[in-house]
């Protein structure tokens, strides 16, 4: 029998959605819904798929990055991508866009962090679906296994309709819908045997 110590050896979260439990402690991952680009012994690494950014849009972004925006440059949701380096943009995609600095992640779906894709997406080419993330959310070792095993997370496999659809506000509930629970139905008591 493994140890609970042993998931982060012998599991990974990459390209999962972990969803927050209803008692989510923490005020900041309330309700959200995070795509997990990156997750190993070292630790994890995910995007908040389901919180707008309310400081800035892409067209202000572009502006101050001094890119020049096309005539076919798509609206592009900014979101809050979680707590750590909210000065620092993501852009998570569908896999279509690989350049040399892309992560592509399992799933169809793909990560890079550099101008050349906000260059791009400004002249209306590059990935066919995206959303940018300001920040991150980041796990040290162990750290998300224990979160998980304090009843804090779901996690969930991620689809692209759910990812890039831009209702935020039900997305969270739509997540727990994958696996067929609602809010109510879930208990604040983890199972410990």
């Amino acid at each position: 029998m493994a140890k609970s110590t042993d998931f982060q050896t012998t599991a990974t979260l990459t390209g999962q959605l972990l969803v927050a439990m209803p008692q989510m402690k923490d005020a900041r991952f309330e309700r959200t819904v995070i795509y997990l680009c990156a997750h190993s012994k070292e630790g994890a690494l995910g995007l908040v798929v389901n919180r707008p950014f309310k400081k800035l849009t892409f067209p202000a972004l572009l502006d101050q990055l001094e890119i020049a925006r096309g005539p076919d440059t798509r609206p592009i949701r900014v979101l809050a991508g979680g707590p750590v380096e909210e000065g620092r943009g993501f852009v998570l995609h569908s896999d279509d866009y690989v350049r040399e600095d892309t992560l592509k992640v399992d799933g169809g779906f793909a990560l890079t962090a550099t101008i050349e894709i906000l260059k791009a997406l400004a002249k209306g080419e590059g990935p066919r679906r995206s959303i940018l993330a300001l920040g991150y959310s980041g796990w040290g070792p162990g750290q998300l296994e224990r979160e998980i095993t304090d009843n804090g997370w779901l996690n969930v496999p991620a689809d692209p309709s759910l990812v890039f659809d831009e209702t935020l506000d039900t997305k969270w509930e739509r997540a727990l819908g994958k696996l067929r629970l609602t809010p109510t139905s879930l208990s604040g008591v983890a199972g410990h045997a």
